[in-house]
C-alpha cells in the first residue's frame, strides 16, 4: 500500500505542475457557474413574485424539469470532456519515453503501479467533486431547512463516474505511445460509453446490452436522490474491468504469448466483471437508499402494503398496443425502457412483477381510417401504417388474436394496461394530458381493485335524472366516467353502475345509491324500495334542486331533513344571482381530512341554482352541515322571479328570508353493526361537467366531490398517495446578497483558482 500512495503522490506532483489540470478545473468551474447564477436568479425572482419555490435544494442542484435546472444534473453530459485530457499520459508517457523498462525492472509490481495511478486520478476527481461541492456550500448558508442528503448522492455518483472515466483512460492510455492517440481514444470510448444507451431500442437483445454499457444512467439516477447498492458496485466493477485491461495489457506487453491466452484473459476479465454486476442487480440483493427529504423514488406507505398484502402470488403487467391508434408512439420498443422504469419502485417491493407487451392491430371506432370508412381492408391499413412507421408485422396479431386473449370493446383502440393477479384482473387506462401514463393514484387504485371489492356507485335512472355517460352541461360524465381522464372516479377505483328503481331492485352491498335531480314523483312502489333500502343501512346520496321539493321532500321523510320552499339567491357585480357559492364547514373536514387545506383557504362549491335545506335532524341520524351560504350575500327568495333582468333584491313582503343556510348536508347513524353515510344537497349541478370545468371562479368542487365519494367508500378509494411537502421552500438571499454572491462566484473563487495555479507552476519552473 505504500508504494501505491508513493506512485500516486508522484502522478498527482506531475499533474498539478502542468497548466492542463489547472486549465481544465477553470473551465469546470466556469461551466458550472454559467448553469448555477441564471438558475439562482430565476428563483430569487419567483421568490420576490410571491410564487411558492419548494423544493429549492432539488431546483437548485438536482433536477432538469424546472427552470434552467439544476447545476449537478445539467454536468453530467459533459463530465466525459474532463478525463481524456487528464489520462491520456498517464501510462503512455512512461511508454514513449521508456520509463516503463525501468519499473518493469523495479521491484513495484505492475497492479501497485497501475493502483497507484488510479489512486492520482482518484484523488484529481476528488478536486473536481470539491469544485462541485462549493456551490453546495452555498446551499448550507442561503436555503433554509436545506436536504443535505439529497445532493451529497448525487455528488457520490458524480465521484463514482469520473473513477469510472478515469479507469477507462488509463486503459486506452496502455494502448498506445502517443499521448494524443490516447487521448482521443479516450474521448470516443466514453463518447461511445455516454450516448450508446439511446440505439437499439426495438430489438430486445440489443436494447438490453446498450442498456447496460449505458455508463451515466445509473448516475441520473443517483443525481435524481436514489442510491442502490446496484448501482454502486456496478461503476466499482466498471472502474475494475477497465483497471484490469490495463494490468493484462502491460504484463502481456512484455512476455509472447499465443493470441489464443491473450484473449481469454480479457474475455476472463469481462465474464467475472459480468458476473459480479450480474449478481448485484438481482433485486433481492439490491440495498436502497432513499435520499430525498420526502422519499419521491419510493412509493408511499400504503401501496407498499398493498405488495405486501400480495404475498408471494406474481403479479402480471401487460401492455396492449394497437399500432393502428395515435397512442401506439408511446408503447414503441423505442420506450421499452421507460415502461420498465415506471414499475421499477414497485419491484422494489415486489420482485415477482411480470412485464409484458403485446402489439396488435384493430379497427378504431370513429377512426378516418377505419376500414369501413376508408374502402380497404385492416390488414391493407396495418401494413400501410407499418411502412410508415416502419416496423415488423411479424410482431403484431390480428383482431382475432387479440379478442381470445382480452376483451378491449369501449376502451377505443388506446394504449392500456391490464394487471392480473390470482383469478382477477383490472385495467390502468392512459390519459389525453401531458403525463398520459398512469400516475401513482391510478397504479394505487389498480393494485387495491385485485385485493377488495371495489365500491361501486350505483346512479338511479328513473325520472329522466343526471346521466354519467353524457358530456352535457347538466350531466355527471367528466367526474364519474370520462375513461380518458386520469381524475375520474372510474380511474381511481370505483365501478359505476346504474338501476331502474321503478322496475328494478336496488343492487346489494353498493357503496351509495344517487338519486341526481328527478325531474318527475317517485311511485309508491319506488318509494318503498329506497325506504327498505334505507332503513336497511343503504348509503344515499340525494341531490335535488329548486322548484323539486315536491319530488325530493317524499324521498326524505324518513332523515328528518325537507327542502325548503323558495331559492337561494347570492349578491354578485359579475355573474347570475342564482350563482351561489357557499363555503366548507368545519364538518366537512371531520369527513374528509383531503378537504382541510381548502377548507382553510376558505374555498367555496359553485351551485348554479340551489335550495336550501332544513337542519331538523331526526332521532338516530346525526345531522351536519357541509357546506353554508354567507348571510351577508345571500338569502332565500320566494315566488317566481327573472334572473336576466334588473338585479333581484330581497322583498319581505314576499315571505323572502335572510340568513345562514346549508346548501349540503351530511347525515350518519349507526345501524346493522355499520356506519350508515347519507349526503342530500339541494343543488344537483355542483358535480355536473358545467361546474367542473368552471374557470372563472376559484371553487374546489372537484375536491368536494371527490371526497365525498371517497367518504361512501369509507376512505377505501381514491387511496391516499400523498406525501409531505418539502420544508426547503426559501431562499434567504436578498438582492445586495446575491449581487454579493455572484461577486464571489463569478470573480473571487476564479481568480483565487489561477493564482494558487499559476503559484504552484512558478515555484515548479523555479526549481
Amino acid at each position: 500500500m505504500k508504494k501505491i500512495i508513493q506512485i500516486a503522490r508522484l502522478e498527482l506532483s506531475l499533474l498539478f505542475y502542468s497548466p492542463i489540470a489547472w486549465l481544465l478545473i477553470m473551465v469546470f468551474f466556469v461551466q458550472m457557474i454559467l448553469t448555477f447564477i441564471p438558475n439562482l436568479r430565476s428563483l430569487l425572482h419567483l421568490q420576490e413574485l410571491g410564487f411558492g419555490i419548494s423544493f429549492v435544494t432539488d431546483r437548485l442542484f438536482t433536477t432538469t424539469a424546472v427552470g434552467p435546472g439544476g447545476i449537478y444534473a445539467l454536468i453530467l453530459k459533459s463530465l466525459f470532456l474532463y478525463t481524456p485530457l487528464v489520462t491520456m499520459g498517464i501510462i503512455s508517457r512512461e511508454t514513449s519515453s521508456g520509463t516503463i523498462k525501468l519499473l518493469y525492472s523495479s521491484p513495484v509490481k505492475l497492479t501497485e503501479i497501475v493502483l497507484g495511478k488510479f489512486l492520482s486520478m482518484m484523488m484529481y476527481n476528488l478536486v473536481i467533486i470539491g469544485i462541485m461541492g462549493l456551490f453546495l456550500v452555498f446551499g448550507t448558508l442561503y436555503i433554509e431547512h436545506v436536504d443535505y442528503p439529497h445532493p451529497l448522492v448525487a455528488l457520490l455518483g458524480c465521484y463514482l463516474l469520473l473513477c469510472a472515466y478515469a479507469a477507462a483512460g488509463i486503459f486506452m492510455s496502455s494502448l498506445t505511445t502517443y499521448q494524443v492517440v490516447a487521448g482521443i481514444s479516450t474521448f470516443m470510448v466514453l463518447t461511445f460509453l455516454t450516448y450508446i444507451g439511446g440505439y437499439g431500442q426495438r430489438i430486445d437483445f440489443v436494447r438490453d446490452l446498450t442498456h447496460s454499457l449505458d455508463i451515466g444512467r445509473r448516475t441520473e439516477v443517483m443525481v435524481a436522490g436514489l442510491l442502490t447498492s446496484r448501482d454502486v458496485i456496478y461503476y466499482l466493477v466498471i472502474s475494475g474491468i477497465f483497471l484490469a485491461f490495463t494490468i493484462a495489457r502491460l504484463e502481456l506487453a512484455r512476455t509472447s504469448r499465443p493470441f489464443l491466452y491473450q484473449a481469454s484473459r480479457y474475455v476472463w476479465i469481462v465474464a467475472i466483471g459480468l458476473a459480479v454486476a450480474y449478481t448485484s442487480s438481482r433485486l433481492p440483493l439490491i440495498a436502497y437508499y432513499d435520499a430525498t427529504a420526502t422519499d419521491v423514488n419510493t412509493i408511499v406507505k400504503p401501496v407498499q402494503k398493498l405488495l405486501k398484502d400480495m404475498g408471494d402470488e406474481p403479479l402480471e403487467m401487460t401492455e396492449y398496443i394497437n399500432a393502428m391508434d395515435a397512442t401506439y408512439s408511446y408503447g414503441d420498443p423505442l420506450f421499452r425502457l421507460g415502461s420498465i422504469a415506471r414499475w421499477e419502485p414497485y419491484l422494489r417491493f415486489k420482485s415477482n412483477i411480470k412485464l409484458k407487451w403485446v402489439y396488435y392491430y384493430d379497427n378504431i371506432p370513429g377512426a378516418e381510417y377505419h376500414a369501413s370508412n376508408s374502402g380497404k381492408s385492416l390488414k391493407t391499413l396495418f401494413k400501410e401504417r407499418a411502412k410508415s412507421l416502419d416496423l415488423d408485422t411479424a410482431d403484431f396479431i390480428g383482431p382475432e388474436q387479440i379478442r381470445k386473449l382480452v376483451d378491449l370493446r369501449g376502451e377505443n383502440g388506446r394504449l392500456i394496461i391490464q394487471l392480473k393477479y390470482k383469478d382477477r384482473t383490472t385495467f390502468l387506462r392512459t390519459f389525453s394530458d401531458g403525463a398520459f401514463w398512469p400516475g401513482a393514484p391510478e397504479i394505487a387504485a389498480g393494485l387495491k381493485r385485485l385485493l377488495v371489492r371495489p365500491p361501486k356507485i350505483v346512479f338511479a335512472m328513473d325520472g329522466y335524472q343526471r346521466s354519467v355517460d353524457k358530456v352535457g352541461d347538466r350531466d355527471y360524465k367528466m367526474l364519474l366516467n370520462t375513461k380518458i381522464n386520469r381524475t375520474s372516479l372510474i380511474n381511481q377505483g370505483f365501478d359505476i353502475d346504474s338501476v331502474a328503481i321503478e322496475n328494478e331492485e336496488i343492487p346489494q352491498g353498493i357503496a351509495v345509491l344517487v338519486i341526481g335531480d328527478p325531474r318527475v314523483a317517485f311511485s309508491a312502489t319506488a318509494l318503498a324500495k329506497i325506504r327498505k333500502y334505507v332503513a336497511d343501512g343503504g348509503n344515499l346520496m340525494v341531490n335535488g334542486e329548486p322548484g323539486k321539493q315536491t319530488v325530493i321532500n317524499p324521498l326524505l321523510e324518513d332523515l328528518g331533513v325537507q327542502m325548503l320552499a323558495g331559492t337561494l339567491v347570492q349578491r354578485s357585480r359579475d355573474f347570475s344571482y342564482g350563482l351561489v357559492t357557499p363555503r366548507l364547514t368545519k364538518d366537512a373536514v371531520q369527513m374528509s381530512a383531503a378537504l382541510a387545506e381548502p377548507y382553510a383557504e376558505k374555498g367555496v362549491v359553485s351551485m348554479s341554482g340551489v335550495a336550501a335545506l332544513s337542519n331538523g335532524g331526526k332521532a338516530g341520524f346525526k345531522t351536519e352541515p357541509l357546506l353554508m351560504t354567507d348571510a351577508k350575500t345571500s338569502w332565500i327568495k320566494k315566488g317566481s322571479f327573472v334572473l336576466d333582468s334588473a338585479a333581484l333584491v330581497f322583498e319581505a313582503k314576499n315571505g323572502d328570508q335572510h340568513g345562514t343556510f346549508p346548501g349540503a348536508l351530511m347525515l350518519t347513524r349507526k345501524i346493522n353493526n355499520k356506519d350508515q353515510r347519507i349526503l342530500v344537497s339541494g343543488d344537483a349541478d355542483f358535480l355536473s361537467n358545467k361546474e367542473l370545468g368552471r374557470n372563472n371562479i376559484k371553487t374546489v368542487n372537484g375536491s368536494f366531490a371527490i371526497s365525498v365519494f371517497s367518504w361512501f367508500s369509507n376512505n377505501e378509494f381514491p387511496v391516499d398517495v400523498s406525501r409531505p411537502e418539502g420544508k426547503d421552500n426559501t431562499i434567504k438571499l436578498s438582492k445586495v446578497g446575491f449581487k454579493t454572491v455572484r461577486v464571489l462566484y463569478c470573480g473571487v473563487i476564479p481568480v483565487a483558482i489561477v493564482l494558487l495555479g499559476m503559484v504552484l507552476l512558478i515555484r515548479r519552473k523555479r526549481k
